[in-house]
């Protein structure tokens, strides 16, 4: 498709998901208690029930469902479902809270080229499925054309003075 190499319509970074949840209020102590997000105004002229939340640079918006007994509740976590992924500094400690919380989750791991990254699963009340893994350590390698990146700005950072190093010492 011509045109569809680099960056067509000036993106800047995404923005906010929308979450459709049978219970507001018990979304928001999920995604507070549990995840580390905090509430944010919303515009007042919604006629509907929701509520934002904001956090690690992106919002959530929560919408409740118009019909809560309709929603389709999902039990099983399945790493290959939709998700949201949240990079860790520890996942040890996120399975200890976990646990703690007793929240059931599920583990998976990914090795390429000798990184290993770990992931846990789990159900927001609604079933929705969030990842958190320590995948910051796997590069972001373009199939063709772009520099190699990184998952977390700091790694980047980190490549960005290693490249410029080797450029200096050549």
């Amino acid at each position: 498709m011509k045109g569809s190499v680099g960056n067509p319509l000036h993106l800047k970074s995404v923005n906010h998901i929308s979450l459709i949840c049978g219970s507001v209020e018990q979304s928001m102590n999920f995604y507070r208690n549990v995840l580390g997000f905090f509430p944010i105004r919303r515009p007042g002229s919604f006629n509907f029930d929701g509520a934002w939340l904001f956090g690690y640079g992106i919002g959530i918006h929560l919408l409740r469902a118009e019909d809560p007994e309709d929603l389709p509740r999902k039990t099983e976590i399945n790493p290959k479902d939709c998700h949201i992924s949240f990079q860790c500094e520890s996942m040890e400690a996120v399975e200890k809270k976990l646990k703690d919380m007793d929240i059931d989750y599920v583990r998976a791991m990914v090795e390429e080229g000798g990184i290993q990254v770990d992931q846990v699963f789990f159900h927001d009340p609604d079933g929705f499925m969030i990842e958190i893994c320590n995948c910051d350590s796997l590069p972001v390698i373009p199939l063709a054309g772009e520099m190699v990146r990184s998952c977390s700005r700091v790694n980047l950072q980190m490549m960005q003075q290693k490249k410029s190093q080797v450029v200096h010492q050549l």
